[in-house]
């Protein structure tokens, strides 16, 4: 798995619009559209912002959640939230656009597998996303795919959820359907991570973030997730 370092974490965020909209605009050439996951995160965030600024055939990108929290509708633990922020308000993406996982379902087990059906629907059967974006935790978790939870044994569904984490519980796309991916692209940023950031590189099983798949993946992370640039630089 190849990674590029940059300096800080807004260096990561925009170097990671550009593969983004680089990305868009090739599958879009060769397959009609772009299927984009994406995670939570400060970073991310600032990386939306940061491509909602580039030239992409919007009409014909559409956004799906890797992750999100079991809260209310517009609450600030909704990763939903930050994510319409970036988007709707600096481009021409419809709302329709933005594949919003159903948590608001009374019934999740039901919501889970709308999602599924959402995704095959849009990328096939099974479905292949364009480019799934992660994170990770300082505990090892990527996407909700959570330490010791039983998400983790989940092989044959998309959509899973998980136990309590952090207060919630969440739902979150599967090793399914993230190692399906034509391209996955990690943002890494803060020395917290660095520990975490050598075991993801070394593909450490014992670490949920480990077993995704690293042949179509890259890694985009700052000097103090590397450790010993940071020292150096």
């Amino acid at each position: 798995m190849k990674m590029d370092v940059f300096t800080d974490p807004h260096s990561v965020a925009r170097q990671a619009a550009a593969l983004i909209a680089a990305e868009a605009r090739s599958a879009v050439d060769e397959r009609g559209c772009f299927l984009f996951a994406v995670s939570g995160g400060q970073t991310p965030w600032v990386m939306l912002r940061a491509l909602a600024q580039d030239n992409i055939p919007w009409d014909k990108v559409y956004v799906f959640q890797v992750d999100e929290r079991i809260a209310p509708a517009g609450h600030p633990d909704r990763n939903l939230t930050h994510l319409r922020e970036s988007l709707l308000k600096h481009t021409p993406l419809s709302p329709k656009q933005i594949y919003a996982m159903p948590v608001e379902s009374p019934d999740l087990a039901v919501a889970v597998r709308e999602y599924a059906a959402t995704l095959v629907a849009l990328a096939g059967l099974p479905p292949v996303l364009d480019l799934v974006h992660l994170g990770l935790g300082p505990d090892g978790h990527t996407a909700s795919l959570l330490p010791q939870d039983p998400v983790l044994r989940i092989a044959h569904t998309y959509v899973g959820l998980t136990g309590i984490y952090q207060t919630r519980r969440r739902m979150t796309l599967t090793y399914p359907t993230i190692n399906r991916a034509r391209r996955i692209l990690w943002l890494v940023t803060g020395s917290e991570k660095s520990g975490m950031l050598d075991r993801l590189l070394t593909a450490d099983p014992a670490i949920p973030a480990g077993r995704v798949r690293q042949d179509r993946a890259i890694v985009f992370a700052d000097r103090a997730a590397t450790g010993w640039r940071q020292a150096a630089a």
